[in-house]
């Protein structure tokens, strides 16, 4: 079976993950979302479950945030390396979210107004800290604060996967995780099931 199979920090990256992959995949790419309780945990675990993955037609996505973390490429580093060890690092794509997973859904404001029935939010996004919010310190408090705390981590999530747009461009993180997934989508589906 071609599957994607998505290793993430966090319940809310799932929830996220659940209403946008639908919208990404074809048919014929089955997908896992498997979240962990945090970096701590998924860094903790990750090379036992992608070591011990059954399916040798999987391929794996890593989702992490870079949260305060000086380095993206230091964080980005140590998860493939982790996943060299699993002996399947041909296998692994690593994405960071820079800084958080709300700065994707900052980078697209019409998205989370739709979700959150704000229609007044995505006039927001020509103020110059939402044109490149993958800069921001804080995105989830920046999150709460425009939606005067509607936003809620999971439910949120769930609700503005639904519309983010694919191409939006205004985060490079969202938009290489995109490109990254349908890269692995591209992969799978050329392997003769």
């Amino acid at each position: 079976m071609r599957e994607l199979v998505f290793l993430l920090e966090e319940p809310s990256a799932r929830a996220m993950l659940e209403s946008l992959l639908p919208r990404i995949l074809s048919d014929d790419i089955k997908y896992r979302l498997i979240a962990f309780e945090g970096k701590q945990d998924l860094e903790k675990q990750l090379e036992r479950r992608i070591r011990g993955y059954q399916n040798s037609l999987a391929r794996f996505v890593i989702l992490r945030d870079l949260d305060s973390h000086p380095d993206c490429r230091a964080v980005k580093q140590n998860l493939l390396e982790i996943c060299r060890l699993s002996g399947k690092i041909q296998f692994c794509l690593v994405r960071i979210a820079c800084t958080e997973l709300e700065t994707f859904y900052l980078a697209d404001l019409q998205a989370v107004g739709m979700a959150l029935q704000m229609s007044r939010l995505a006039s927001h996004q020509n103020n110059r800290k939402f044109r490149s919010p993958d800069a921001l310190g804080n995105p989830s408090k920046e999150l709460k604060f425009i939606t005067n705390n509607r936003y809620q981590k999971v439910a949120g999530s769930r609700e503005i996967g639904k519309y983010l747009q694919l191409d939006n461009a205004r985060s490079a993180s969202f938009r290489n995780l995109v490109t990254g997934v349908k890269r692995m989508e591209a992969e799978l589906l050329a392997i003769s099931a």
